[in-house]
């Protein structure tokens, strides 16, 4: 009797610890580095048997709708977010987040200035970066090569233009050059505004009017649209990060121009048919280099609403530590671990070693310039977005536009006229001018 008592009694204990352990929501991107954070965070919850992890993975484009509504309204739907650069200094203004404040082990100088710099308000941190990113060229050196093709460190947009039309070979399924096309504002307008930039273009002069109607952004998207139309697989319109990403690994692309976190995945022998002959560039340029590769973070913030802080800073100072990254090289190899967020990781032989991408990756993000990344001076921050809270809502209607001149749909003027309409309509409704 007195057994079966005791029997009961830790059953009941037991369940009283489970019904008392908290649920950490955690909204998420569905790219590789997050689906593996995933996977590991069964360390995380063996030291941590207070606290289970919930996973709520999006697509990019339904991420950004479902956290920035949730937090608008106070929903209270997560613990945790993942965010950007775009929303981070803007939502800290609004005291939507809460500050970040790991503990010394953390190490938060070893952070990258720029990483550090762009997920801070006023001198404090408001997300930690799970990774970091510009963008770059990335080149198949076979096809290059066979086609007497030499990229210099930064090549411009018309040495890219003439050596897709050399490599473009679809009858053998491989296409000139693969670039986003699906529309978004952190989708193909971040590609497109890198590429406007270079033109010498910006999103908005100094009275704050839309300038998508000016010579660079016609000049720009003109190149954009019939480089892809001539030289890019078909359906660009429609592709992504995680859609080229498919067609590089295998084989189908001669270059790609995108996220330096791209290379980690295509110089990995297990996801890619042509990792041992990848090679890489600075971003293209045409008038300027000024503005012509992003800067970007994938970073985890804990929203002001959640219920359960302590537990969700718990877990940002474990998936975005030293230990974190040591973790993803012990159980998958260096040359697969988050990049682009901290300086240890680039003073780290084995990683060097293991990623040969690390050079051109970290001269990226040291050379994009949120402050400086147009020809002409501009009021805003931020190199392939505005800083403003207007510019979701702008970005979304010009990237719808950009897509449908790339699908055959509109014109390049017709889809920039009615891209300059919709941009001033949203900046006058949020009163920058009448």
């Amino acid at each position: 009797m007195r057994l079966k008592a005791q029997l009961t009694l830790i059953a009941g204990l037991a369940a009283a610890f489970a019904a008392s352990a908290t649920d950490l929501v955690i909204a998420t991107v569905n790219n590789g580095h997050m689906i593996e954070m995933q996977k590991l965070g069964k360390f995380f919850e063996q030291a941590n048997p207070d606290i289970k992890l919930k996973w709520v993975t999006l697509e990019e484009g339904v991420l950004r709708q479902r956290v920035t509504t949730d937090i608008a309204t106070k929903g209270g739907q997560f613990d945790v977010m993942t965010i950007g650069m775009y929303e981070t200094p803007i939502w800290a203004k609004k005291g939507w987040l809460n500050e970040i404040k790991p503990d010394a082990a953390y190490d938060v100088d070893d952070l990258l200035p720029a990483m550090r710099g762009g997920l801070s308000e006023g001198g404090k941190l408001y997300a930690a970066p799970f990774y970091g990113e510009s963008s770059m060229l990335m080149y198949r050196k076979d096809l290059t090569d066979k086609a007497g093709v030499k990229f210099s460190e930064r090549p411009t947009w018309t040495e890219v233009r003439d050596a897709a039309a050399k490599i473009h070979d679809p009858k053998n399924g491989v296409y000139g050059i693969c670039l986003r096309g699906k529309p978004g504002w952190g989708d193909n307008m971040a590609f497109i505004t890198t590429m406007v930039n270079s033109f010498g273009g910006q999103w908005f002069d100094m009275a704050w009017k839309p300038q998508l109607e000016s010579k660079p952004w016609h000049d720009a998207v003109t190149f954009y649209v019939d480089l892809l139309k001539k030289y890019g697989p078909p359906g660009s319109s429609a592709n992504s990060f995680n859609e080229i990403l498919a067609l590089y690994n295998a084989g189908k692309c001669g270059m790609w121009i995108d996220a330096t976190i791209a290379a980690s995945f295509i110089t990995d022998p297990k996801q890619s048919k042509v990792a041992d002959q990848v090679a890489f560039a600075q971003g293209p340029y045409s008038a300027t280099t000024k503005g012509a590769n992003w800067l970007w973070a994938w970073a985890l913030a804990i929203p002001a609403g959640t219920k359960n802080a302590d537990a969700a800073q718990k877990f940002i100072n474990w998936s975005t530590s030293k230990a974190y990254i040591q973790l993803v090289a012990k159980e998958n190899g260096w040359g697969t671990v988050p990049t682009g967020t901290r300086k240890s990781t680039y003073a780290t032989p084995e990683f060097l070693k293991a990623a040969r991408f690390a050079e051109a990756e970290k001269k990226a993000i040291d050379s994009a310039n949120p402050n400086d990344s147009t020809l002409p001076k501009s009021p805003y921050v931020g190199v392939q977005f505005a800083a403003i809270p207007e510019f979701q809502a702008i970005g979304i209607a010009v990237g719808q536009q950009m897509s449908s001149a790339l699908a055959g749909k509109v014109t390049v003027d017709a889809a920039l006229k009615a891209a300059q309409a919709a941009a001033d309509r949203e900046m006058r409704k949020g009163g920058y001018y009448k």
